[in-house]
């Protein structure tokens, strides 16, 4: 009885917090055309206080998305457009001598704010990705002898282009594994396209001006995290998890000679998180199946690695997730 009664309680708290969910939708809706799934997947990685990976090819609003989120919220915000010849000290800071003062002193980089853009993170080399990752899994940053802790909220919004392979670094698996959802960004349907045409030919953009506090960010992180999940929940998201290390136990044998790797702990821990912040979306103080089938593949196409028989066989991330969620018994 009381366990339903705090559910119940904490409805009424994700109801009273509706109003924040309508102010970033309709501030992304005066930018954004259509792509209701990448609103809905920033706002995932924001509720989370996780990292999000945008792909897809130009022109798809990626940028536009992550900086209109940004703008709406009263934060720091720094873009980062990475190229071959950045350098870690471009992102993460560095010492500079001071004439003046005859000592070194801390120049911090763009990296101290509270959303980062990094725009096209596979045109910069290894060493540049890992000082920005390190930063995401550390939420802290050393320069010379000290250590910097990272404002709160902290989020990058990544964005990487597929269709070319020529002057790009792809990320390393266990890197991406640190992005909380990689999102596949699809085109706009004809009418869309034609309602984005209508917007940018007439002129100038609305502005977007702050309408939440990161405050209420912070408050509301703390609410998802209050999302209740049934252990049947949690037996479901290490089923599928599972399923991607021993497919053969799920009665997925066919996927024996596709995964070269299953996915991590991470995984298992991004997907009760994401479930939990897809709830509170729905204005739900708990977690059902549902929920997780929804998140389930942005959260695990970057943890899966896949053989050269399934690229020979043009088998993707996405096909193999889809069996699972079929295979694997809803609670």
């Amino acid at each position: 009885m009381e366990e339903t009664l705090n559910i119940r309680e904490l409805n009424d708290l994700i109801a009273s917090k509706a109003s924040f969910l309508s102010l970033i939708r309709s501030g992304m809706d005066r930018r954004i055309v259509g792509q209701k799934h990448l609103v809905d997947s920033l706002l995932i990685a924001l509720l989370c206080n996780g990292h999000v990976l945008l792909e897809g090819v130009p022109g798809l609003a990626k940028t536009l998305a992550i900086k209109t989120l940004a703008n709406l919220v009263d934060a720091k915000y720094s873009r980062v457009q990475f190229t071959p010849d950045l350098l870690p000290a471009d992102v993460i800071g560095t010492l500079i001598y001071s004439v003046k003062k005859e000592s070194f002193e801390v120049k911090k980089g763009p990296v101290f704010a509270n959303f980062v853009l990094a725009d096209e993170i596979n045109r910069a080399p290894a060493k540049v990705q890992s000082a920005l990752l390190e930063a995401m899994q550390e939420r802290q940053v050393t320069i010379g002898d000290d250590t910097f802790p990272l404002p709160e909220p902290f989020l990058v919004m990544a964005t990487q282009n597929p269709i070319e392979q020529e002057g790009t670094y792809p990320l390393p698996e266990a890197q991406v594994d640190r992005f909380l959802l990689k999102v596949v960004i699809g085109y706009p349907t004809k009418e869309e396209e034609k309602i984005i045409i209508r917007q940018n030919i007439k002129g100038e953009l609305d502005p977007v001006t702050p309408l939440i506090d990161k405050k209420e960010i912070l408050e509301v992180q703390k609410i998802v995290e209050k999302i209740y999940v049934d252990e049947k929940i949690e037996n479901y998201i290490v089923d599928i998890v599972f399923a991607t290390r021993q497919p053969a136990k799920f009665g997925l044998s066919d996927l024996q000679s596709i995964i070269s790797f299953g996915a991590s702990p991470r995984a298992s821990i991004s997907l009760a998180k994401a479930s939990r912040a897809y709830a509170f979306l729905q204005g739900r103080g708990y977690v059902i199946p549902e929920d997780v089938r929804a998140v389930c593949h942005d959260v695990m196409r970057h943890r899966i690695g896949l053989t050269y028989e399934a690229e020979a066989n043009n088998i993707s991330t996405d096909d193999v997730i889809t069996d699972i969620l079929d295979k694997v018994v809803v609670p």
